[in-house]
């Protein structure tokens, strides 16, 4: 069966960005005609207690603007009410937030983000409802562009993007954990809150690769769902984010940060493990021309037990989308996922377990992207695509049962699945031993030659695009493309019982047969969890002031990783003065990153001025960090945290504004 991605979905987020556009224009002419009054500003963000960082940001922004005359306000709230206003009501002049990626990211992510026809759309889409048209020029060309060629491309985006700043990139901050190694180990090796870094940890009691069901545990006993008494290690988790508790919806952007439980929920087709990329549910993957990929399933199930099919699939892309299937009269997109399922012309369901993609004209790295999305039971989701309407949204369209669901029942086909949870308190998660992964501890992984033909097969994707495939022999697989796929004709594609390609370190995992999060009031209170050795960890990103308590736990460390989920300031182009993007410029101008660094995060950070600077290759070098610390298109005005008053002032009426009397800047009323 074929999911046509028609032009009904094709034309949805152009249509809304034009009709957007147009009553902004209206708006502003109306507006022009009004008399000049003081200009007001409002700062959305997080308390201290749930970010101290971000909180920090704002206030040194309110205060050099106010020093300049732009009255600023600062108005904090719990993240989940802070990503509703920004991300689905766009209800916002200014935010300060982090990024959704916590591992570095392929700029193709920067389509999704900053592309015009995505302006109307909810979520991670374009939040800033920022529209230029050289900019969606080199956003579409870096999708077609391979090598040399798109490295110049996506040079010339970030620059642009710096200089326009429809968000101003803050600053890098380093993922700080508190992890006690008495029971697990492993956690230095990838991103501990990521699900590479889970599912890369071994149990102590193992001997390696006695992991999964055949793992020794720590002595700890509990019934099993047959009512039989089995060993179990069970991973204790603490975190300050109650949402999990909560809400498992995989496409709910205001409850997910990171999204690393869901994705223990729900598989995707392919993983990416740093520039390797995995066959995860898909057993392998065939790019039979450069326009279409064609993808052979491995034996999977729900975890309600139903099949996992090719038809789930095909759903899932339609259904992304367009999440009321048609039933309404505009297509309700999810608010994620976008920019992969931006790639995808149709899916076909070729039978049972083989799905087959049509990406149109991109290039294979990018390609790769759309195959990287959490597969979805169409039995449960076909359900949910009725029209809803819940208090706090406030879209312009309709919206569906789809995006406001708790999901309460999370049916997915991951290695973990959701059993009990109390709400503010506490959530169980429990290992799904029919997941391939588990499945393959219990035969200590070994495959016959007969499945795999005697040799492992993983693609590695360099960052140019190219991706080279390698035999577990350690030979360069002659016979395949260099865009991470076996090459139509050589030889047969994988079978679906195959565990081939699968590291050898995911294998048999996780070790752990139940996960436990317990959430606590306070990073320090969740440092002191995993100090008392009631956790092994905390999940939340931990503020630098809790680092002095984690020094004396002496049974607790700290973990520290750069993480890709910048920190930043993000404006609504939608309304003036923030449409225009030299009062932007000089907003960037009154922030003092290296202080910022310095006394806000206390080190734990590194000043940037590209979205993509947690991948340096991809930087121009004109977007890197100065030597002498300083901004290299937008310094700081001014001097040790102090603003230079008249330097601002001079800008801003260089940029067409004016003060009263009183030293205020004057804006038209809105």
């Amino acid at each position: 069966m074929t999911r046509q991605i028609g032009r009904r979905k094709a034309l949805a987020g152009v249509g809304t960005a034009v009709l957007s556009a147009g009553c902004i224009g209206r708006v502003r002419n109306i507006a022009g005609r009004d008399r000049p009054g003081q200009l007001s500003l409002e700062i959305n963000t997080m308390p201290a207690d749930n970010d101290p960082n971000g909180i920090r940001i704002a206030r040194q922004l309110a205060e050099n603007a106010e020093a300049v005359g732009i009255e600023m306000q600062i108005n904090t709230m719990s993240l989940r009410d802070l990503r509703r206003r920004v991300l689905l009501n766009h209800n916002f002049d200014i935010y300060v937030g982090q990024f959704r990626e916590a591992e570095p990211f392929d700029p193709d992510v920067l389509y999704s983000l900053t592309h015009s026809r995505f302006g109307a759309e909810t979520g991670w889409q374009n939040p800033f409802g920022f529209a230029d048209f050289g900019v969606d020029e080199l956003l579409s060309e870096q999708r077609t562009a391979e090598g040399d060629r798109r490295r110049s491309v996506v040079s010339e985006l970030q620059e642009a993007l710096v200089d326009r700043q429809p968000f101003t990139v803050v600053a890098f901050p380093d993922a700080l954990t508190a992890i006690r190694d008495e029971r697990f180990e492993g956690w230095g090796a990838q991103q501990p809150l990521s699900i590479e870094g889970l599912l890369g940890l071994e149990h102590r009691g193992s001997s390696g690769d006695e992991t999964g069901d055949d793992a020794e545990t720590d002595g700890d006993t509990e019934t099993d769902g047959d009512g039989d008494e089995a060993d179990t290690a069970t991973l204790e988790l603490v975190t300050t984010d109650q949402r999990v508790t909560e809400n498992w919806n995989p496409i709910a952007p205001e409850y997910r940060r990171y999204g690393t439980f869901t994705s223990l929920l729900y598989d995707q087709l392919v993983r990416m493990d740093g520039d390797e990329a995995i066959p995860w549910l898909a057993a392998a993957w065939e790019r039979s021309d450069p326009e279409t990929f064609e993808v052979t399933l491995r034996d999977a199930q729900w975890h309600d037990g139903e099949p996992v099919s090719a038809d789930d699939v095909a759903f899932t892309y339609e259904f992304l989308g367009d999440t009321s299937m048609g039933n309404v009269e505009a297509p309700v997109p999810a608010p994620r996922f976008r920019g992969r399922t931006s790639l995808v012309q149709s899916v076909t369901a070729v039978d049972d377990a083989t799905v087959r993609f049509e990406i149109g004209d991109v290039s294979r790295r990018v390609g790769l992207r759309a195959l990287q999305v959490p597969i979805l039971p169409e039995h449960v989701w076909r359900e949910r695509t009725s029209v809803a309407t819940i208090a706090g949204f406030e879209f312009d369209g309709e919206t569906t049962e789809a995006v406001v669901s708790n999901n309460e029942n999370p049916v997915g086909s991951g290695p973990m699945r959701l059993v009990e949870a109390t709400a503010e308190e506490s959530v169980v998660f429990e290992r799904n031993a029919e997941h391939f992964l588990v499945r393959a501890g219990q035969d200590g992984g070994v495959e016959t030659e007969a499945e795999t033909g005697g040799e492992t097969t993983n693609a590695t994707v360099s960052d140019d695009g190219t991706t080279n495939m390698t035999t577990s022999d350690g030979a360069t697989n002659g016979g395949t493309t260099n865009d991470g796929t076996t090459e139509s004709g050589d030889g047969d594609v994988t079978g679906s019982s195959s565990i081939d390609g699968i590291p050898e370190r995911f294998r048999g995992k996780p070790a752990f047969e139940r996960l436990r999060v317990e959430v606590a009031p306070s990073d320090i209170a969740a440092v002191q969890a995993v100090g008392d050795g009631l956790a092994d960890a905390t999940f939340s990103n931990l503020g630098p002031d809790s680092v002095p308590r984690l020094g004396r736990e002496a049974d607790a460390r700290l973990v520290s990783t750069r993480s890709a989920a910048f920190y930043h300031i993000g404006y609504n182009t939608r309304r003036a003065p923030l449409s225009n993007p030299r009062f932007r410029g000089v907003l960037a101008s009154l922030i003092d990153k290296p202080l910022l660094v310095d006394e806000a995060f206390e080190g734990y950070a590194q000043p940037a001025a590209s979205p993509l600077a947690a991948s340096p290759e991809w930087v121009p070098e004109g977007l890197q960090w100065s030597e002498d610390d300083t901004d290299p298109v937008h310094p700081f005005l001014g001097e040790d945290g102090a603003v230079d008053v008249e330097a601002a002032r001079d800008e801003l009426r260089e940029a067409g504004y004016r003060f009263g009397e009183n030293g205020r800047l004057l804006s038209r009323d809105q």
